[in-house]
């Protein structure tokens, strides 16, 4: 089994090409979580699938380490463009990819044949909160009450495609993420689990951020929620709409455009390596 290692800003999976390789759909969950198996596998925060698809020039089929779906990840979508790109699939600077059903359009700054940075259109924020989804009683959920293991929080949430809560804090740097963070994905107010993020405001263009993703525990980058945080910190007042989000993998370019209510992210995208592994199908 072929398959290529690739990073953006930390947010590493392992990418197999769905037009050369074959795993059978049932076989799929098992084999992701062999290839993320950081000991025993590849390593990675998940895998995700470069496949043909009707509705879009690409599909991104996605996973996460512990085999379950997942709709969307803004730094693996940059990975899939330049995959696409760099390894021959399109020579164009511009395509589009499918992911959860929700089609994306890819910008590609490419210089000497060479991807140096993508930016997506990550489309429309979903703020309605049963279309997040989270329990609450209000339309929207912005700046509520959550109280997780006898603390009391506030929270955004947001859906890119994928459930985001947003909370603010004075710093990010000695969060006890682990402790908290598996107890805010299994919260009894997010039906399909959520992804967390933590928010540090540097300046009304420059926040810090540390994620605990669903399914796969903190990561160094998760671009879904660098999306979210954008959002999120616009309707709480906290910065303009185009703000830098440092993460402990790098930093992403947010901008959350007035006129199409369009969320636009802009990063790297880097491969590691390429590899064969012995896996049974």
């Amino acid at each position: 089994m072929r398959f290529t290692k690739m990073q953006g800003c930390g947010n590493d999976y392992v990418y197999v090409n769905g037009f050369t390789e074959h795993i059978p759909q049932e076989k799929k969950p098992e084999f992701v979580r062999f290839a993320s198996d950081r000991h025993f596998g590849v390593g990675g925060d998940g895998v995700i699938f470069i496949n043909p698809s009707d509705e879009a020039d690409f599909e991104m089929e996605m996973y996460n380490a512990d085999g379950t779906r997942a709709e969307m990840c803004g730094n693996g979508i940059r990975c899939v463009a330049k995959y696409a790109h760099d390894k021959g699939l399109t020579d164009r600077a511009r395509f589009s990819i499918i992911s959860g059903g929700k089609v994306k359009y890819m910008d590609l700054t490419v210089e000497n044949g060479v991807t140096k940075a993508i930016r997506v259109d990550m489309g429309e924020p979903i703020l309605t909160a049963a279309e997040v989804p989270v329990v609450s009683k209000n339309r929207q959920s912005v700046d509520e009450e959550i109280t997780v293991e006898n603390q009391t929080y506030r929270m955004t949430c947001v859906s890119m495609g994928n459930p985001h809560a947003v909370v603010f804090v004075d710093s990010t740097a000695d969060l006890p993420l682990e402790q908290i963070g598996p107890h805010f994905e299994h919260h009894e107010r997010f039906p399909r689990r959520t992804n967390t993020e933590f928010v540090e405001i540097v300046s009304p263009e420059y926040v810090k951020m540390r994620v605990w993703e669903r399914g796969t525990g903190e990561t160094l980058a998760c671009g879904t929620g660098c999306c979210a945080t954008a959002v999120a910190c616009v309707l709480n007042g906290k910065t303009g709409r185009k703000v830098t989000v440092e993460v402990l993998g790098g930093a992403l370019t947010i901008q959350w455009d007035e006129k199409t209510n369009h969320i636009f992210m802009t990063g790297p995208a880097e491969f590691v390596f390429d590899g064969e592994l012995e896996y049974e199908v």
